[in-house]
Order: C-alpha cells, then structure tokens, then sequence
C-alpha cells in the first residue's frame, strides 16, 4: 500500500456530524469517506486519472463488496 500523508482537518461540526452518518451508511471509515469523495472529485473534475477501482466506490483498503 501507498505511504499515506497524515494532517489535521478543521470541520464545521455539522458538515463533521453528517460526514460521519454518510461513512456509516457505507460502511466506511470517516477517513476513508472523505478520502474517497476527495478522489471521486479529483476525477470528476479531470484533476487525477480514474482508475476502475474507485468507479465501483470500491477501495484499495477493502469495503463493501457485490
């Protein structure tokens, strides 16, 4: 696995609560929610490449699998 760059994040405790409920639904880390919707919006916006992992929502680290 990749070598991972730790920093602190500052969120609005309401933007946090609802971070939170939404990695809970998928059965994520809140880390690994706002990991993955930073690399889906990396790739919508043509910023990083796609990669078929991530297409699926699926993560280098495991998850929920079909």
């Amino acid at each position: 696995m990749a070598e991972r760059k730790a920093f602190l994040l500052r969120l609005d405790p309401v933007l946090h609560e609802a971070l939170q409920r939404w990695a809970n639904d998928d059965l994520r880390s809140l880390n690994a929610q706002i990991e993955f919707l930073l690399r889906r919006a990396l790739q919508e916006s043509g910023r990083v490449k796609s990669s078929p992992d991530t297409k699926t929502g699926r993560r280098e680290t495991g998850g929920p699998q079909d």
